[in-house]
């Protein structure tokens, strides 16, 4: 019997993650750079098709992630602390997940082993946004398939 090690993000809590191990549960989706609203009662969020002009919208990656939160001050930087709310987060990421207490799922690119799987299995927004630049107003824009 060949026992095989937990992987990083079951044996190590999201706090102790090195760089590489933190920015490695990123599937890539995209979803978290969709512009949102809030209500400010409920805290209910309505996502909109609306990307920050800086997302590559062919594989869904920021095209100045080094320098994103000085070139857009909006942008969150996400920490281990920002994980204690993460009501803001898709369902689907893997931090919030985590977060939870809750497993990756099979198409996510460290369970699958494919950066595509993400894509191919219907969970990014590859071909389903707009750049903020080209939108009216964000009414006009809310979607539900998140």
């Amino acid at each position: 019997m060949i026992l095989t090690e937990s992987p990083f993000w079951i044996t190590t809590p999201l706090e102790a993650m090195s760089r590489e191990m933190w920015e490695s549960l990123c599937d890539g989706c995209g979803k978290c750079c969709l512009q949102k609203l809030e209500d400010e009662v409920t805290r209910e969020i309505f996502n909109t098709n609306i990307v920050c002009d800086l997302l590559d919208l062919e594989n869904c990656r920021c095209t100045h992630y080094a320098q994103r939160s000085k070139l857009v001050p909006n942008c969150v930087t996400l920490t281990a602390e920002d994980l204690n709310d993460p009501y803001w987060l898709p369902q689907t990421c893997a931090y919030r997940l985590l977060a939870e207490g809750k497993q990756l799922p099979d198409w996510h690119p460290l369970i699958s082993g494919d950066p595509e799987s993400v894509k191919n299995a219907g969970h990014s927004i590859h071909g389903k946004v707009i750049r903020e630049s080209a939108a009216d107003d964000w009414e006009h824009h809310l979607v539900d398939w998140i």
